[in-house]
């Protein structure tokens, strides 16, 4: 929930009053006033439908949605210049297909990036929209001109609606050990990245991650995903009260993890409603998953870390001036997230926060959260900072399967 950092009682009360009109909602309407609306045809459904009808070489091309192991036997077989060949007629397709090889999806999405881009420029000078549709235009198209940039590299985009993108900081097919960080709330292509208040966006905190994992442990190859390939809810309301969002990012996160190069261990680092998208998805998570890590967590939709349901260390942690402990914690009929993760009962290993300010500064530089998360990202355990002082959170309880 990385918006609503200023205000912390008006935040508070204005979750509390979502909470109250969802139970309104659903006394008067029922569940299906707050289902998923269904969608019309959209760019990426449809580069995938052309994909799946296509050929290379005389030769089928297996479904897009194959398991990542299938897709990366599939492109082992081709050489450079069928890859190329792909890439460039079905860009958008190839660049979100987990399992095909990462330098590949970079190339693609790249296409696919200057192809968005024409389209917003044309919408630009578009009669037909009003000035609000063309400024929207305008934002998206400067956006685009920024992902563009020689040197970033992205695993996943979507123009879709408000739009998805996933950015990769290092070397991916290298990397000794993989970061991936998980947004909240109103996470979108536009609040992808920020040019004010940058740590507080999804490529910003990646980044930031990233350059304090390089400080931490020089020899360590590491790599940072900033993960925003998921419909992230918008605003406090009843997408951000209820786990139908998580759930569909819940899915979107295990097939990317899953389809990661390597066996490289992987940390996730879950940031407000991102923490219920973790907390959905952990006990479908590929073993691979060393640690979870939620910062300005509205719980993750259990009562205790042992029920997570995986073998990853659980970590917590929450600055003093965070807004998001003032909302219940609770789960009743579908609305709230469970237990507080940094409570003493939830079995959480509580790190400390120190200098963070607000409910979005947990990646700032400089700040003892953000030395935490490097720590745990690059393996260094003994050297987390535990909330109180001490070592409680270095041999702390950690998920476990059985439940």
């Amino acid at each position: 929930m990385t918006s609503f950092d200023s205000s912390p009682q008006l935040n508070a009360w204005r979750a509390l009053l979502a909470l109250a009109v969802v139970f309104i909602m659903l006394a008067t309407t029922g569940w299906t006033a707050v289902r998923h609306h269904q969608g019309g045809n959209s760019p990426l459904k449809s580069a995938v439908a052309a994909w799946d009808r296509g050929r290379i070489d005389g030769h089928g091309l297996p479904a897009a949605d194959s398991p990542p192991s299938r897709l990366g036997r599939f492109f082992a077989t081709l050489d450079a210049a069928q890859r190329t060949r792909l890439a460039e007629r079905y860009p958008l397709a190839l660049g979100n297909m987990n399992g095909a090889p990462v330098t590949l999806r970079y190339r693609a999405n790249h296409i696919a990036l200057g192809q968005a881009r024409k389209v917003e420029h044309r919408r630009i000078h578009d009669k037909r929209l009003s000035q609000i549709g063309r400024s929207e235009a305008s934002r998206r198209l400067h956006r685009f001109d920024s992902m563009l940039q020689p040197g970033r590299t992205f695993l996943s985009f979507d123009p879709t609606g408000t739009g998805r993108a996933a950015e990769v900081f290092g070397d991916l097919d290298k990397a000794q050990r993989v970061s991936v960080v998980v947004p909240g709330v109103d996470t979108n292509l536009l609040t992808f990245e920020r040019t004010g208040r940058e740590y507080t966006a999804p490529a910003g905190m990646a980044n930031s991650l990233y350059q304090q994992e390089r400080s931490a442990s020089p020899r360590t190859r590491t790599a940072v995903i900033a993960w925003a390939d998921y419909t992230a809810p918008a605003g406090i309301g009843v997408d951000a009260a209820t786990a139908m969002r998580a759930e569909d990012g819940a899915v979107r996160l295990r097939a990317m993890v899953e389809g990661l190069p390597g066996k490289a261990p992987t940390a996730l680092y879950c940031h407000s409603y991102g923490s219920v998208v973790c907390g959905v998805a952990a006990s479908s998570l590929p073993a691979r998953v060393s640690d979870i890590a939620v910062a300005g967590s509205p719980g993750m939709r259990t009562q205790s870390a042992s029920r997570l349901g995986t073998n990853a260390r659980i970590w917590a942690t929450r600055d003093n001036d965070d807004w998001i402990r003032d909302i219940p914690h609770l789960e009743v009929g579908g609305l709230g997230h469970g237990a507080d993760p940094v409570s003493s009962g939830f079995g959480a290993r509580v790190m400390a926060a120190g200098d963070a300010r607000g409910h979005a500064g947990y990646f700032a530089p400089d700040t003892e959260s953000l030395d935490n998360f490097a720590q745990i990202g690059v393996g260094a355990y003994d050297d987390v900072a535990c909330q109180g002082g001490g070592d409680a959170c270095h041999n702390g309880p950690s998920g476990t399967a059985s439940v």
